[in-house]
């Protein structure tokens, strides 16, 4: 089998990428060892986080990292075995957030962050899938007015610098947004512009849908058979070989597993995380995505139920699972709105796969030829992978990128 490109790597980034090269006339074959969307795109929060200008930085309050070093909360939890691997990355991760730099980072991330909402209702139109994006936004609720204003605060400087809206909520406005939380709370904001996704291994598969409708193929395989050919690159699959003019690797958590082989030595990291879904008690209805903010955990309404997703877990990524942190939260969510039974069988783990600069890697490899980068969104893998995937396309096929990708390029490495 010969194509235009292969994408390795079926999660939203790599569908998105798929999508968009098949929608500009490339025959494409996405291929990855797993169905799509059932790695790190089926367990998030669902947001498409328009508002997410800043990226998830490494705190630098005192207070805040004398709590982690406790490994006791439920929005960072660490393995001591993993520190000596993962400081390096740490350490830069924790330099690129020093407030000027995450500033400077913020212009850069936000022409991205800008049109995460408009491509996704783009590609969701045009495959049926706009029931499972809502409108509704997502809130912050605090129960320390300290830390509300605070965030009021920022919240200002982010409308104020880039135009994103929200409403400012005292605990009136939060219970009349959401009745059926059972704490008083000292306010909230309500991001109002995000949207959020009812299921967002659902709304991968949609979009999976529309790539095979336009002539799109999938194939299981494994991206460590990829190499170099005289004419392109050559993979493994279910199907036998398949030579390609072009390659994008899109695996996330797993870029690695190329990217090492070929000599390019990344500074990657994963922050795991874990997801539950609960039935809500009685007549219970959550209307909208919810941060529990001064305690570290996130409540999302699902088809399945609601989702109880907790922050980040720095281990290796292969390491076992270690849901600590959905046992911290558990009790406090029940407490702070009425979950019922659980829905799953087990907790869900997914690896976000991250850079010490907190924007993911896109374009063209320096050091060889039609191989291209598409990976390390952290937070971020659903908020941006449609416009992700236009921009690698456009970049691929010689357009003009609708967002310049120059901050993206992985040489700043």
């Amino acid at each position: 089998m010969r194509k235009d490109v292969v994408v390795l790597g079926a999660g939203i980034v790599g569908v998105s990428i798929a999508l968009h090269l098949q929608k500009r006339g490339r025959s494409v074959l996405l291929v990855d060892k797993r169905k799509p969307g059932e790695e790190t795109s089926f367990g998030n929060a669902g947001l498409i986080q328009r508002e997410g200008v800043y990226p998830y930085g490494f705190p630098h309050d005192f207070g805040a990292l004398l709590r982690y070093a406790l490994n006791n909360t439920i929005d960072a939890h660490y393995h001591w075995a993993a520190i000596p691997k993962l400081a390096p990355f740490l350490w830069q991760y924790w330099m690129h957030s020093r407030p000027n730099q995450h500033k400077a980072i913020a212009r850069m991330y936000a022409p991205l962050i800008e049109r995460s909402v408009t491509e996704h209702m783009a590609l969701a139109e045009e495959s049926g899938s706009t029931h499972l994006i809502r409108s509704t936004g997502w809130m912050k609720v605090f129960r320390d007015r300290k830390s509300m204003d605070q965030q009021f605060r920022d919240a200002e400087n982010v409308k104020r610098d880039f135009g994103v809206n929200f409403d400012a909520l005292d605990m009136q406005g939060v219970a009349e947004r959401e009745p059926h939380l059972k704490v008083e709370t000292a306010g909230g904001i309500h991001w109002t512009d995000p949207a959020s996704v009812s299921d967002p291994h659902m709304l991968t598969m949609g979009y999976v849908g529309l790539f095979e409708r336009l002539g799109g193929e999938l194939a299981a395989g494994d991206a460590k058979t990829l190499e170099e050919t005289s004419t392109g690159w050559r993979v493994q699959t279910e199907r036998g070989p398949v030579e390609a003019g072009a390659v994008v690797v899109a695996l996330g958590a797993w870029a690695d597993v190329v990217t090492t082989r070929l000599g390019y030595n990344l500074p990657l990291a994963v922050k795991r995380g874990y997801h539950m879904h609960y039935k809500p008690q009685g007549n219970a209805v959550l209307n909208r995505p919810t941060l529990d903010f001064d305690r570290g955990y996130f409540l999302a309404p699902m088809l399945k139920g609601i989702r109880l997703t907790t922050g980040a877990e720095f281990a290796t990524r292969d390491a076992p699972k270690t849901p600590v942190q959905l046992g911290r939260a558990e009790p406090i969510a029940k407490a702070f709105f009425p979950l019922g039974e659980r829905v799953d069988p087990e907790p869900w783990m997914g690896m976000r796969p991250c850079t010490p600069d907190m924007m993911p890697i896109i374009g063209a490899a320096p050091r060889h030829k039609n191989l291209w980068f598409g990976f390390g969104h952290a937070h971020h893998g659903l908020t941006l992978g449609p416009v992700t995937g236009r921009v690698l396309a456009e970049m691929i096929t010689g357009e003009t990128p609708v967002v310049d990708p120059k901050p993206y390029r992985v040489e700043r490495f």
